[in-house]
């Protein structure tokens, strides 16, 4: 069993940046983080492989996010620059260890999530 605590969200006025994290208590391969907003079903944000050499981004966030992590840490961060208030909402980490290689867009396919930390993007 995998343990994974995100923290990092807050409240930020629309253009500003944030940057999450989330750490596990064990090892994992794929990392990824979701979101959900209020009313919406959870989506996919940003996916990363455990070399990090393979990535996966969706396209409401690309070029405007960063996923990265740093194995020795067993942790998952992701950088969220120029925000806007389409992306209130919580972002959840999520874990697993099938899959070392191509990080999964669905979110079935993880086995491990975290708590959740809020975001809220002020217009």
């Amino acid at each position: 069993q995998v343990q994974l605590v995100e923290s990092g969200g807050g409240l930020v006025q629309a253009g500003g940046s944030l940057r999450l994290s989330c750490t596990a208590s064990g090892e994992t391969y794929s990392m990824a983080w979701f979101r959900q907003a209020p009313g919406k079903e959870r989506e996919f944000v940003a996916g990363i492989g455990w070399s990090g050499n393979k990535i996966n981004y969706s396209d409401s966030v690309k070029g405007r996010f960063t996923v990265s992590r740093d194995n020795a840490k067993n942790t998952l961060y992701l950088q969220m620059s120029s925000l806007n208030p389409e992306d209130t909402a919580v972002y959840y980490c999520a874990a697993e260890r099938a899959f070392p290689v191509v990080p999964p867009i669905r979110e079935d396919k993880y086995t491990w999530w975290g708590q959740g930390t809020q975001v809220t993007v002020s217009s």
